[in-house]
C-alpha cells in the first residue's frame, strides 16, 4: 500500500476531502457520486538545440559558475525560428495520446496553457486542435503564466467531475525565444555562425537582461485525463489555487497591452519595456513561502500529511527556490524531482515536463500520491493533489 493510502472498514481504499461534500470509495456504504479525472498518459516536446551556459557567455556578460550558482541551470533548449508554442504543444499532445493509447476521436475537450501564443489572438488551443486533426471541440486557452498548468489541472478536474467531458487533453507550451530581445548578430554569435565578437553596444544591451535571459528555455508538456468511476481513490483529488494582484509589478511586462495607446511602439521595443521585469529577490521570497504553504494546505484538505506524499513536483523556475522549499517541507531528495538543470524555466511546460521524466525514472508508480505546486506572475500560485 502506497504512503498515504487509507483502507475502509471493508478493505477498500478511500480518500476524503475536508473541503467538499464528496466521498471517494466506499464510505458508509455509499459509492462516489462523481467521476475522477484519471491521468492516463503524458508526453513532452523539447527542441533539439541545446544552449549551454558557455554559449550564453558569448553574448551576455555571464559565465557558467554565475548561472549555476544562482539558478542551478546548466543548459536549456531553443527552437529554430518559425517554430511556435502550438507546434511544440502539438508534438507533446501527440506523444501523450500515444502514451495513453487514446485515439484523437476520443478527446472531447482541450485545455491549453501558454503565455507565448502564436498570435495575439486566437489562442493556441484551436491551432493545436487543427494540427492534431481533432474534430471541432471546445478548446480553452488559459493564461496564468508559470502557474498555468496547475490551473489547467483544476479545470480538467471540474470538466470531468461535472460530466461536461470524459476525455480531456491538457497542454502546456511556451517559446520564450520569441520574446528574447536578441539581434540577428546576437543569434549568429550564440550559435557560432559568426567568429567575430559582438559589438560592445549589443553585448551591453543583452547583458542588461541577463538575470532573465539565462533562466528561460522552450518546451511543451501534455497530459491526457479520462473519467474514472472506480472506487480506488485514483485521479485528481482536489486543488488549492490563488490569485492576488498586489505583487503584480514584481514580475510583469510593462510595455505592450491595453494600458498603452497604441498597444506597442518602436520606442517601447527600443527602451526594452516589452521585456519582462522581474524583481528576483521578491519573487524568491514569495515562492519559498507560498509553495510550501499551499502544499501543506492541499494535503491537509484531503486528510494527509507530508509523510503521506510520495512525490512533489514544483514549478521549475529556479533550482535554489525549489531547494529552499524542499528544505522547509523536510522532504528527502527521492520524493522531489527537478529537471530545470537541463531545460531552464519553460513556464507552463515545467510541471508536465518534470512529472513525465519523474515517471520515467520510476518515481510515480500507480497508486502514488503526487502534489503539483507552482507560483507565477499575477501573482498566481497553488497546488493540485493527484493519486496516480
Amino acid at each position: 500500500m502506497t504512503r498515504g493510502a487509507r483502507r475502509g472498514a471493508r478493505g477498500e481504499f478511500f480518500v476524503t476531502e475536508k473541503s467538499g461534500e464528496l466521498f471517494h470509495g466506499h464510505f458508509g456504504g455509499s459509492r462516489m457520486s462523481q467521476p475522477r479525472a484519471l491521468l492516463v498518459g503524458t508526453g513532452i516536446s523539447v527542441p533539439p538545440l541545446v544552449v549551454d551556459n558557455t554559449m550564453l557567455a558569448r553574448i551576455i556578460d555571464t559565465n557558467d559558475e554565475w548561472i549555476r550558482t544562482r539558478s542551478g541551470i546548466v543548459s536549456r533548449r531553443y527552437v529554430e525560428p518559425g517554430v511556435s508554442s502550438s507546434q511544440l504543444g502539438t508534438e507533446a499532445a501527440r506523444a501523450a495520446l500515444a502514451d495513453a493509447g487514446v485515439e484523437t476521436s476520443e478527446v472531447d475537450y482541450l485545455v491549453c496553457a501558454t503565455m507565448t501564443p502564436d498570435y495575439y489572438f486566437p489562442g493556441a488551443g484551436t491551432l493545436i486542435q487543427q494540427q492534431l486533426g481533432l474534430s471541432p471541440l471546445p478548446a480553452l486557452d488559459i493564461r496564468q503564466q508559470c502557474a498555468g498548468f496547475a490551473y489547467g489541472m483544476q479545470m480538467v478536474d471540474a470538466l470531468i467531475r461535472s460530466g461536461i467531458a470524459k476525455t480531456v487533453l491538457l497542454v502546456g507550451a511556451d517559446v520564450h525565444t520569441s520574446v528574447m530581445p536578441f539581434s540577428e548578430a546576437t543569434w549568429d554569435c550564440l550559435y557560432g555562425r559568426s567568429s567575430e565578437p559582438l559589438d560592445e553596444e549589443i553585448f551591453a544591451w543583452n547583458s542588461r537582461f541577463r538575470h532573465l535571459l539565462v533562466l528561460f528555455g522552450d518546451g511543451a508538456g501534455a497530459m491526457v485525463f479520462k473519467a474514472h468511476d472506480k472506487d480506488d481513490g485514483r485521479g485528481i483529488l482536489s486543488s488549492a489555487l490563488y490569485g492576488d494582484g498586489e505583487n503584480c509589478e514584481i514580475l510583469y511586462v510593462p510595455g505592450g497591452g491595453s494600458l498603452n495607446r497604441p498597444w506597442v511602439t518602436a520606442e517601447m521595443i527600443a527602451e526594452g519595456v516589452t521585456v519582462p521585469v522581474m524583481k528576483g529577490r521578491s519573487v524568491f521570497k514569495l515562492a519559498v513561502t507560498r509553495m510550501p504553504q499551499v502544499t501543506r494546505e492541499i494535503l491537509a484538505n484531503n486528510g494527509y500529511t507530508l509523510d503521506d506524499l510520495d512525490l512533489l513536483i514544483m514549478h521549475q523556475a529556479n533550482l535554489r527556490i525549489n531547494e529552499a522549499a524542499q528544505k522547509q517541507l523536510g522532504l528527502p531528495a527521492e520524493r522531489v524531482h527537478n529537471n530545470i538543470q537541463k531545460y531552464g524555466n519553460t513556464t507552463s511546460a515545467t510541471l508536465p515536463l518534470c512529472f513525465h521524466e519523474a515517471k520515467q525514472a520510476g518515481k510515480a508508480p500507480e497508486g502514488s500520491l503526487v502534489a503539483f505546486t507552482a507560483l507565477g506572475a499575477g501573482l498566481h500560485w497553488g497546488s493540485v493533489l493527484m493519486r496516480i
